[in-house]
């Protein structure tokens, strides 16, 4: 399955792997990914109650996986603050990977995708090891996001050290590893700077801040000066497309904002998220129709950011921004 491609540029990064096709954060999805031709597989970590880094979208696991139809574990449900939000269900944190080992994915937007609910209950959690596992076998590169880092020290886990003990052990610590670390936090980046020489990735929204920074807005580290300061401990910026691309009321395409420019000009790459097919996620001027579920023109709007210049894209159908990106060349 290994082989050596061409990287090339926008870079694609299989969002939760093919996740518009297969379970996102499955063996299958990232497998799909690397078949179509992505540059980077991306897994979101959180971390077990015995200190394991496991890949799910969030610690709160009710909507990616079976466990509220496990009576086993119906007692530990439970409330958590998050990030400054309530939210209840079931938390990874309070489980052991053994544990989690025994719950089947599912796919989470099973409404807009009944395609990809069809794999549901086939494929067990992965850990962050697996996940490098199956990158290094399938000859791509591994795109990490560390999930609420603040809240995992609270409880006296740390994330960190177990990235970096994971990218060690695999040998991908390396400035020319192929790898990319991301974080909404800016401490978690900046002590990671200090102990991986892997590229880091600022994470943005277009609306909020840092949860370890409640004095720093997203807004402002977009700005020229913000972009600077960032620079000092991150590679590149991972923004929401909307950052780059607004839009209006009616969900059509605005003019572009200056981001990507004011970024470079501070030495940082750019890469946007999240490019899906689905007419519900689409810029209006480019949804086939008025089914939220049926599939528009995703080619079109990625020629359009890479046209822009950004420099990665993070896509839930990698095929097709690979095609997109090949017929634009």
């Amino acid at each position: 399955m290994r082989r050596t491609r061409r990287v090339r540029r926008p870079i694609v990064i299989a969002h939760r792997g093919a996740s518009g096709e297969r379970p996102e954060h499955t063996r299958a999805a990232y497998l799909r990914a690397i078949d179509q031709g992505a540059d980077f597989i991306e897994p979101d970590l959180v971390m077990t109650r015995d200190g394991v880094l496991v890949v799910r979208h969030e610690n709160e696991v009710s909507e990616t996986t079976d466990i509220a139809d496990r009576p086993e574990f119906a007692a530990r449900r439970a409330s958590r603050t998050i990030d400054g939000g309530t939210v209840s269900g079931w938390f990874t944190e309070d489980f052991t990977l053994a544990e989690l080992k025994t719950l089947q994915a599912r796919e989470r937007l099973g409404a807009l995708r009944p395609g990809s609910a069809a794999f549901d209950g086939r494929e067990p959690v992965l850990t962050f090891a697996e996940a490098i596992e199956i990158a290094r076998d399938g000859g791509v590169g591994i795109y990490p996001e560390l999930k609420h880092p603040s809240h995992f020290r609270s409880l006296g886990l740390d994330p960190e050290a177990a990235l970096v003990e994971a990218l060690e052990a695999a040998g991908w610590s390396a400035a020319d590893a192929p790898v990319f670390v991301q974080c909404f936090e800016v401490g978690t980046l900046q002590r990671l700077r200090a102990r991986l020489r892997v590229r880091l990735v600022q994470l943005m929204a277009a609306a909020g801040g840092a949860a370890d920074r409640p004095d720093l807005a997203y807004a402002a580290m977009a700005q020229p000066e913000g972009l600077k300061a960032v620079a000092a401990w991150a590679d590149g910026i991972g923004v929401d497309k909307a950052m780059i691309l607004p839009r209006d009321a009616s969900g059509r395409s605005l003019a572009p904002t200056r981001l990507i420019d004011d970024a470079h000009a501070a030495g940082l790459e750019v890469h946007a998220w999240t490019f899906r097919a689905e007419n519900h996620f689409l810029p209006a001027e480019l949804r086939g129709g008025p089914d939220p579920a049926s599939h528009g023109d995703l080619a079109a709007e990625l020629r359009t950011f890479a046209a822009l210049g950004v420099d990665g894209v993070f896509c839930d159908f990698p095929g097709e921004a690979v095609r997109a990106f090949e017929e634009q060349a």
